[in-house]
């Protein structure tokens, strides 16, 4: 009875994980079969580390009166803020231990909760019996801190469980875990390509846009921005806080872009690259100078909180310009970058570069002004130009200050 029990839920899982069920699902759909065949569950809680910038862990919760289960996701900060639950729970004393699983039948007394205060707070809510399980992956296959599926399985039944009941969820458990594991690997595969190539970059070469030389072409707004007298600060403080500047103004920055709908291709010490496409010149112009108007908006918040807490603080430079370029993979056979080139991207690095020598914190190219139909009220020329590499000089604009201030976005009056 035990093995056809525990034959049908690991082909439940496997056929569930072919399909794509999320980590959701198969712990709902795991959890109910169990019901069925008679486990008399009535709490579950499932956890597995992730590789994530942010999050630590996700954590997976199912009750039997409830209809669907939950997830919740743990932040880098939020786990070190509760390190001291996380080091009294059954959960720490498995992994650290090595243990594969721990028992403790309330209903027989069995309940440390001066070890594991958790196991108070269940016997309270009526529990008579408690299982925690590790389910450990080998080396080959373990990413991150993600070596292992801990879970543990409460009862609130007068009997607790039996034998047979822990022999089916032990023995049924590898499976789930490795399901599991599979789907935290796409959302880990995921992350990973769009943290560190971006959105749309990310998708693409886990959607098969992998092959060397293959690129697109197309029209894109550029963005070439970095921090003014950056060379000057890391001269003059003290190194550990050169990395959390950089980081509060990408913060400010990449979250303007990103709300806008551009997409950050590269970071360059103290300058950022981007791009915004996928819509009309006009279009593209419109969002690129609402995200310029944000970060300066956002960097202002950022000057005055640093100001207040004795921190080095800075502005930064902005060049924007419009034209064709090569979007795709370049680089060697084991080596591939995920890029845009193309003449406009070097005449966006010159015209950023121009805004010391001018005196102005945004520059734009003549294209870019051509382009900005609905935004030519508010841009005003400095001038014309040689760029250093450029075959040909060209007039440049910028914002007037007059008509940015008098609106609550680049372009917000001529829309």
């Amino acid at each position: 009875m035990e093995d056809r029990l525990i034959l049908e839920i690991s082909e439940w899982v496997a056929e569930a994980g072919l399909a794509g069920a999320s980590e959701t699902e198969l712990v709902d759909g795991f959890c109910r079969r169990l019901v069925e065949y008679g486990v008399p569950l009535t709490r579950v809680v499932a956890l597995i580390d992730t590789l994530h910038p942010v999050l630590e862990a996700r954590t997976f919760h199912w009750h039997r009166m409830k209809n669907e289960t939950t997830a919740s996701e743990y932040a880098r900060s939020v786990a070190r803020e509760n390190e001291d639950k996380w080091l009294k729970s059954p959960f720490h004393y498995l992994m650290e231990s090595g243990g594969k699983s721990l028992r403790c039948r309330f209903i027989d007394g069995d309940c440390p909760s001066d070890r594991f205060p958790v196991m108070g707070e269940l016997r309270d809510e009526g529990i008579t019996d408690y299982l925690a399980v590790s389910t450990m992956f080998g080396k080959p296959i373990t990413i991150g801190m993600m070596d292992s599926l801990v879970s543990s399985w409460s009862t609130d039944g007068p009997d607790g469980f039996d034998e047979t009941h822990i022999t089916i969820m032990e023995r049924s458990l590898p499976f789930l875990a490795l399901a599991i594991r599979d789907v935290s690997v796409g959302r880990i595969a995921e992350t990973l390509v769009e943290t560190y190539l971006g959105r749309d970059a990310g998708r693409r070469v886990l959607g098969g846009y992998i092959e060397r030389g293959v690129t697109e072409r197309m029209s894109a707004v550029l963005w070439f921005s970095d921090l003014q007298g950056f060379t000057r600060i890391t001269d003059t403080v003290d190194p550990e806080q050169v990395i959390p500047l950089l980081n509060d103004y990408a913060d400010a920055i990449v979250s303007s872009i990103h709300d806008h709908q551009g997409q950050v291709m590269k970071f360059m010490g103290d300058g950022i690259m981007a791009i915004f496409s996928g819509a009309g010149d006009g279009e593209l112009c419109n969002r690129s100078l609402d995200a310029a108007e944000e970060a300066r908006r956002r960097v202002a918040a950022l000057n005055k909180r640093r100001k207040a807490e004795g921190l080095p603080w800075t502005r930064f430079y902005l060049g924007l310009n419009v034209g064709e370029v090569f979007y795709g993979n370049i680089g060697s056979e084991d080596r591939l970058d995920f890029t845009v080139i193309g003449p406009a991207v070097n005449e966006v690095a010159r015209i950023a570069a121009m805004c010391r020598s001018l005196d102005q914190d945004v520059l734009l190219s003549s294209a870019f002004a051509g382009s900005a139909e609905t935004c030519a009220a508010r841009l005003v020329s400095v001038g014309r130009y040689a760029l250093r590499g450029v075959g040909r000089p060209q007039e440049l604009f910028t914002l007037d200050p007059e008509a940015v201030a008098g609106g609550t976005g680049a372009c917000a009056l001529q829309r």
